[in-house]
């Protein structure tokens, strides 16, 4: 086996710890009746340099069986054909660097342009030629890995792909340079199968039309821009789509982008879908679908859920495209086999709680009837109340006792009350026990964006939507819901006794035991603390799950530490990064502190899960569900804590988790992964160790008395409570999905 090979071999030895096949669906929509195509534009380009070898064997490795790699064809001078996403070289190497004084300008399509050009470099000169990431979003780590330039047949001979995609972007460039990209590509096609040959150039598809009429290579018309001019007939791509029996003519198929068929407005929204895959299919042309990538920014709609937004393109009552074009094939493989056409009443598949984070907060405001009711609608398991206490004694739910970070209070009268407070480290903050239960009221809930800094932001139109609940409304909404159990979470309850005179603690513990939580055992009820002074309060009380916070990511946690917290708690919540730390996004190792508090039979819940792919580590892929899947099958943990509960109870009952042979796609990634194949120039820079849990962080002194008495929870006008959907929340399944398959033995399969 040649070097290279051995390379990556071990490349996805790193990556994942089992292989498997797909068995999809049979009911599609596409014009053949199969599953829609994955194609993977330059490999698996959302993580390694667009169209390297890295990139392009990691994409087979993680995609479907038949997955097609993506190509597109640029010539050099001595007329051999490579594998690169731009014609001009210095968007995606260092040619610029190796080459400083070899820049040209060239008319390209009309226009004026100066760059580093294929057509001035033979295939020896580009040996000295790097790839790098052209997508400055994007992670540079790889660039330093030795990237260099692939030809077509090395790119065969190497990754022997399932199909073969050839892309031909600008042959009237080449064509004025006398090259012949119809020669070159013909020639291919008589080594090698190539499954699709596309251009946008119209003129270049019906010069090779004759040549590929029978056989298995289908010709496809790429579609840009609608207002941009295609070249040979002189007029824009939009108006050429409302000719599809003259694009029937010469090709067999069309690429467009996503937007084509699902338009968005200005505002970030979807509108409705167009007629155009119903259109294509009803003259006999397939449609692919283009500009797939998890680190896009999607519309509000999909709540930055990748695979909601392939479904809505493979998985609707409408139609279904032919093929999606993708930068992260393995997002894409996956929700065709593992995610479409499942209901949500599917049954479970995996073993973990899927546990409300204020509500689906990242849908609508926190905490509010509406954050509520869609949790419940998305399948959430167990809902949580964050609970905070008025000046008037009524505890009700909201993620923060800052006023400022979950409703419009700085916009109200009431900003003439923002006052620091040291104790618990907010400045300017207008806290919540210092206005009654009426004037919160009169507030307006808002949205949280955690992620504002890069421009993402929540639902903007629903960002106020909702009434705050009531502790007691909470619970009669919970009780007659099909959720499995509620969690309440009481926090700074001795600086609200002892500084504000606000026993929290007893009040939760009235209002649980007049709703008749106290009880009952049709639902489970938690409660959360990382003071373990409120939980110790708490135990014998009844039969509640007294759950421990642990407030800051640490690296290890002392067995006389999980000693002194089995004293009052039976299960623990800890950071993702106290699970899988990380140095600048990328995953270091896994730490022992999950199975360490399960041999003490701890139940673990992690926190938090969100669909931003700014949140999470370049290790999963900017997709939700690989983060979710890492956690539970890699460490079986039970319980994700999450925003965004529809994402992750859709992972819980999608099918490859019942797979014998387990995809890699359903896999779990391997910690340290992508950091292990790095070069060492490209490795990023390390962060401080977290710390290790002592058993004097632990412990906490009693709760100070308080000096109001306690306020019937019932008191004080009260906004209604939500309708709870119809429908009940299938039983969990007993079933872990764990790795199964040993490290060694995949890597021989693969290899």
């Amino acid at each position: 086996m040649p070097p290279t090979m051995w390379m990556l071999c071990y490349l996805c030895f790193l990556l994942f710890c089992s292989v498997g096949s797909a068995d999809l669906p049979t009911k599609w929509q596409t014009l053949s009746g199969k599953a829609p195509l994955v194609v993977a534009r330059g490999g698996f380009s959302g993580i390694f340099p667009d169209s390297s070898l890295n990139a392009y064997f990691v994409a087979v490795q993680t995609g479907l069986q038949d997955l097609v790699l993506w190509c597109d064809v640029q010539l050099t001078k001595d007329g051999i054909g490579i594998c690169f996403p731009d014609v001009r070289l210095e968007n995606a190497s260092d040619i610029d660097l190796v080459y400083p004084k070899r820049r040209n300008t060239y008319v390209l399509n009309g226009l004026s342009t100066q760059g580093w050009f294929s057509v001035d470099f033979n295939l020896k000169d580009l040996e000295r030629v790097n790839m790098k990431q052209r997508i400055y979003s994007r992670a540079p780590n790889f660039d330093s890995s030795p990237n260099q330039i692939l030809t077509i047949e090395d790119m065969v001979t190497q990754i022997r792909p399932p199909g073969l995609w050839l892309s031909v972007p600008h042959d009237a460039f080449f064509s004025q340079h006398n090259q012949s990209m119809r020669s070159f590509i013909i020639s291919v096609s008589k080594r090698t199968i190539v499954s699709y040959i596309s251009s946008p150039e119209v003129g270049f598809l019906k010069s090779v039309a004759s040549r590929f009429r029978r056989g298995p290579t289908k010709l496809v018309f790429q579609l840009l821009g609608p207002d941009e001019v295609e070249p040979t007939t002189n007029q824009t791509y939009g108006a050429l789509l409302t000719n599809l029996t003259f694009i029937k003519t010469f090709a067999a198929g069309i690429v467009i982008p996503k937007s084509y068929i699902l338009p968005v407005d200005n505002s970030l929204y979807l509108q409705d879908s167009t007629t155009i895959v119903l259109d294509a299919h009803a003259v006999g042309l397939q449609v692919f679908a283009s500009n797939f990538a998890n680190d896009a920014i999607l519309p509000y709609n999909y709540s930055y859920d990748p695979v909601s937004e392939y479904l809505s393109f493979i998985d609707n009552s409408k139609f279904s495209v032919d093929g999606v074009l993708s930068d992260f094939p393995i997002t894409a493989s996956a929700s065709v086999d593992c995610y479409a056409h499942m209901s949500q009443n599917d049954k479970v598949k995996a073993n973990v709680m899927v546990i409300s984070n204020e509500g689906a907060s990242g849908d609508f405001p926190g905490c509010t009837d509406r954050a509520y009711q869609k949790a419940v609608s998305d399948g959430v398991d167990i809902l949580d109340c964050p609970v905070q206490i008025t000046n008037d004694g009524i505890p009700f739910c909201l993620g923060s006792i800052n006023l400022r970070d979950r409703t419009t209070v700085a916009q109200s009268d009431f900003i003439g009350r923002a006052t620091d407070n040291p104790d618990l480290s907010i400045e300017k903050g207008i806290f919540a026990y210092n206005l009654t239960w009426s004037e919160i009221q009169s507030l307006r809930p808002a949205i949280s964006n955690p992620y504002s800094r890069f421009s993402m932001f929540r639902n903007p139109k629903a960002k106020n939507d909702g009434k705050l609940m009531q502790l007691s409304d909470f619970l009669a909404f919970a009780n007659t819901s099909s959720v499995s159990g509620v969690i309440i979470s009481i926090e700074n309850a001795a600086y609200l006794a002892e500084k504000q005179g606000l026993g929290v603690t007893d009040v939760v513990l009235d209002t649980l035991s007049k709703a008749g939580f106290n009880n009952q055992t049709g639902k489970k009820v938690m409660i959360r603390s990382s003071d373990s002074a409120v939980l110790s309060k708490f135990k014998n009380r009844s039969k509640y799950e007294l759950v421990y916070l642990v407030d800051e990511d640490v690296r290890d946690i002392l067995n006389s530490t999980i000693l002194e917290i089995k004293k009052f708690a039976s299960s623990v919540v800890v950071s993702k990064k106290s699970v899988f730390p990380t140095d600048d996004a990328f995953v270091t190792h896994d730490t022992i502190v999950v199975p360490k508090l399960q041999a003490y039979n701890f139940s673990v819940y992690v926190q938090f899960f969100r669909n931003e792919f700014v949140s999470q580590p370049w290790d999963f892929f900017s997709d939700p569900y690989v983060e979710i899947n890492s956690h539970v099958s890699y460490y079986g943990i039970n319980g994700v804590i999450t925003d965004f509960p529809a994402t992750a109870a859709k992972y819980k009952r999608n099918r490859c988790l019942a797979y014998k042979n387990m995809p890699l796609y359903m896999s779990p990634v391997m910690p340290g992964s992508l950091i292990a194949i790095m070069a060492k120039q490209g490795l990023p820079p390390a962060e401080a160790p977290n710390p290790v849990l002592t058993a004097d962080s632990v412990a906490e002194p009693p709760l100070p008395p308080t000096r109001l008495p306690i306020t019937s929870a019932g008191n004080g006008s009260t906004a209604p409570g939500p309708v709870p959907p119809k429908g009940g929340q299938p039983t969990l399944a007993v079933s872990t999905m764990l790795c199964a398959i040993s490290l060694l033995l995949a890597a021989s399969v693969l290899c």
